[in-house]
């Protein structure tokens, strides 16, 4: 099972940016969906997560800028960054709850993880 994320890069505040991630591999099942972000000398902390059923769960701090979504036929998430500021400026690391085919329980899997800097 990989997790591909991809879509970061270097924006001025105020831009946007939309964040994909891709899973693939032997998948039997996806629960939740999300994306994570560790900015440089903080701990790594929860941006948005979405559900099988979408219903989605977003930290404070981004609500009303950012809004995940899913594909879940083509086992995609997806973050939509909008009026971004330089304190989003963070690696994001995307995530899934997989069940891997011919498995029983699910497991976290996670992307490699994509930059994100918003200068001022």
């Amino acid at each position: 099972v990989q997790l591909q994320a991809s879509g970061g890069g270097l924006v001025q505040a105020g831009g946007s940016l939309r964040l994909s991630c891709a899973a693939s591999g032997s998948i039997a099942a996806i629960n939740v969906m999300g994306w994570y972000r560790q900015a440089p000398g903080k701990q790594r902390e929860l941006v948005a997560r979405i559900s099988g059923e979408g219903r989605v769960m977003d930290a404070d701090s981004t609500r009303g800028r950012f809004t995940i979504s899913r594909d879940s036929y083509k086992k995609m998430v997806y973050l939509q960054m909008n009026s971004l500021v330089p304190e989003d400026t963070a690696v994001y690391y995307c995530y899934a709850q997989i069940a891997i085919t011919g498995g029983e329980t699910f497991g976290v899997h996670w992307g490699q993880g994509t930059q994100v800097t918003v200068s001022s």
